[in-house]
């Protein structure tokens, strides 16, 4: 189901994704928090339409104010560990890496995925795009089904 909200005029287009942080300083005493903070802090959101003829609106975040769109919860793309993974099944990321410079670093620690969540899988992928994992975890890409909301 989509929710209406309002995005900065930069992200406010058709397939966008982004994980929403929660209201930030600037957010105090605005007349349109309302319609803005209706998100779940910490969760991925794809835009799915942009409103018509809507008006772009001043904000004290975005520089060139925000648009309304609708947003579903996004699928996130994974690295979890490989023993028995399977469309259907739940799985949750093998755990913190440090290897930022890694290929697989965005896959191993995706925004908007709770480390100590379990998500269902809607598709194994397959091999993630690290020749060898420094932390040496035996780990397949998966595509996790966005969040009930």
């Amino acid at each position: 189901m989509s929710t209406l909200t309002l995005i900065g005029t930069r992200l406010a287009e058709a397939g966008t994704e982004f994980v929403y942080h929660g209201e930030a300083d600037a957010c105090e005493g605005c007349p349109y928090r309302s319609q803005c903070l209706n998100l779940v802090e910490g969760r991925k959101y794809r835009v799915e339409s942009v409103r018509e003829n809507a008006q772009t609106l001043e904000c004290g975040v975005h520089d060139t104010g925000v648009n309304a769109v609708e947003v579903t919860p996004a699928r996130m793309k994974a690295n979890v560990p490989s023993k028995g993974l399977y469309a259907g099944s739940k799985a949750r990321l093998a755990g913190d890496c440090p290897y930022t410079e890694c290929p697989s670093h965005e896959l191993c620690v995706p925004d908007g995925v709770d480390i100590d969540e379990e998500y269902r899988i809607t598709e194994v992928v397959g091999d993630p795009p690290h020749e060898y994992c420094m932390l040496d975890r035996e780990l397949t890409t998966v595509e996790f089904a966005a969040p009930e909301e």
